[in-house]
């Protein structure tokens, strides 16, 4: 296993990312005045998975970062929620909304063994181990 030494290097933050890249050009079909409370809040949330893993990897420990990855999991949930309103509105295609529901599930699960690898781990952070000292 490579070691993990910027959030970049995280799994689930380069999914989180190819969501957010793969899901952006569908956020612009939304533009109109109609949709734009729901574009606004997919692009956030979409957002949202990302860096949270991003600024809890940052808080260098175990603790805080479990709580902003759970953020990052809710997150989850919360894009396909609004996906189903795309969906049931009728702008999504069934075949881009199986994709982005599928894309939800697998990060939101590698999210969750994720936090319970951390929640196992004897290792507490970088700002808890002797030698970050300054």
């Amino acid at each position: 296993m490579a070691t993990i030494t910027k959030f970049e290097d995280l799994e689930i933050w380069q999914l989180s990312r190819n969501l957010n890249k793969d899901i952006y050009p569908f956020l612009k079909t939304l533009n109109d005045t109609k949709n734009y409370e729901l574009q606004k809040q997919l692009d956030r949330s979409a957002g949202s998975i990302m860096d949270n893993i991003a600024e809890g990897f940052e808080r260098d420990g175990n603790r805080e970062f479990i709580q902003f990855l759970a953020i990052s999991k809710a997150s989850t949930g919360e894009v396909r929620s609004q996906l189903y309103r795309a969906y049931d509105r009728n702008l999504l295609e069934k075949e881009k909304f199986d994709q982005f529901q599928n894309d939800c599930q697998v990060i939101g699960n590698k999210i969750g063994k994720f936090i319970t690898y951390l929640n196992k781990s004897t290792i507490k952070g970088k700002k808890f181990s002797n030698s970050n000292t300054k």
